[in-house]
């Protein structure tokens, strides 16, 4: 054995994989799929009879989850496509502060402080005109008419 070193270069991510693979065929509306390396919801599968070639072919029509870009992709049913984890959670809103950063309430009962308003001004008076309709129900349940 010789005395030099040997260095390897490692290019693999430590964390898990963000999909995990799934037979065509199984996957349904309301899924999720990654079409073109994007992750989509699935709003719409169509599966063609076996043809001359051997296999059922599904089309899905997806909605990109990030940026709601329709996005479709044609794959035979017995292949598998790429699904990736996908994770919800909702939190109820607690305040706004003036800098535009929210609060939010977590399951737990903990605050999370860290999310700060979009500054795009059609989204943020968009966001402004539900949260100002929200105060109003809340304040008509209560007994109090603004």
């Amino acid at each position: 054995m010789s005395d030099e070193e040997h260095h390897f270069e490692s290019k693999a991510d430590a964390g898990a994989s963000k999909t995990y693979p799934q037979q065509a065929g199984t996957i349904r509306k309301n899924g999720h799929i990654v079409i073109k390396n994007r992750p989509c919801k699935v709003v719409e599968v169509s599966t063609s009879k076996t043809g001359k070639h051997g296999h059922a072919k599904c089309h899905f029509v997806g909605i990109d989850i990030f940026t709601g870009k329709k996005l479709e992709d044609i794959v035979p049913s017995s292949h598998n496509c790429d699904v990736p984890h996908v994770n919800r959670t909702d939190y109820q809103l607690i305040d706004i502060s003036e800098d535009g950063f929210v609060s939010l309430l977590t399951e737990s009962g903990g605050t999370k402080d860290d999310l700060k308003l979009p500054t795009d001004e059609t989204l943020l008076s968009q966001v402004s005109c539900v949260i100002a309709c929200c105060k109003h129900i809340i304040k008509q349940d209560q007994g109090w008419i603004w």
